[in-house]
C-alpha cells in the first residue's frame, strides 16, 4: 500500500514536472532566427518570462513581416523599453492599461485629447510639468 503511493505520488510528480517543463517552452535557444531577431530587446529575460508572456511575445514576432516598417519600428522601440523597465514599472503599465480598457469610449476619447494638448506643449512646459507631478511618470515620452 505505501509504495502504491508512493509510486503514485512520484508519477504525479513527474507529470506535474513535465507539464512545467512543457509550459516553458521554446527556450530562447528554441526560438527560430527571424523570432530571436524581433525579440532580441528580450534575449536576456525570455527564459524567466512566464508562459502567458511568452506567448504573446512569439505572436508579435510571428505578425511582424506583415507589420508596415512604421509599425515595426514602433514594435521594437515599445519592446527596448519595456525591457529597460522594472518589475514594479511594468506591473503599474499592466495596471494602467487595464484601466484603460475599462474606461468608456468617451473617457478614452477625453483622456487622447488630453495627451495630444500635452504633446504639443513645448519640452520646457512638459518638463516642468513632470517635475511638479513626480508621481505621475508616462514612460511614454519617446513611444508613439
Amino acid at each position: 500500500m505505501v509504495k502504491a503511493a508512493i509510486a503514485t505520488g512520484l508519477f504525479l510528480f513527474t507529470l506535474a514536472a513535465a507539464a512545467e517543463t512543457e509550459l516553458q517552452e521554446p527556450s530562447w535557444a528554441q526560438l527560430t532566427e527571424s523570432q530571436r531577431k524581433v525579440l532580441a530587446p528580450l534575449a536576456q529575460e525570455w527564459d524567466i518570462l512566464r508562459p502567458w508572456q511568452r506567448e504573446k511575445m512569439l505572436d508579435i514576432a510571428r505578425d511582424y513581416s506583415k507589420m508596415t516598417p512604421e509599425q515595426q519600428q514602433r514594435v521594437q522601440r515599445r519592446l527596448t523599453h519595456w525591457s529597460r523597465m522594472t518589475p514594479y514599472e511594468r506591473e503599474n503599465a499592466r495596471k494602467k492599461y487595464q484601466a484603460y480598457k475599462n474606461m468608456t469610449p468617451e473617457q478614452k476619447a477625453a483622456l487622447r485629447k488630453k495627451w495630444e494638448e500635452y504633446q504639443r506643449l513645448p519640452e520646457a512646459k512638459r518638463e516642468a510639468l513632470r517635475r511638479e507631478n513626480p508621481d505621475i511618470d508616462t514612460g511614454l515620452e519617446d513611444l508613439d
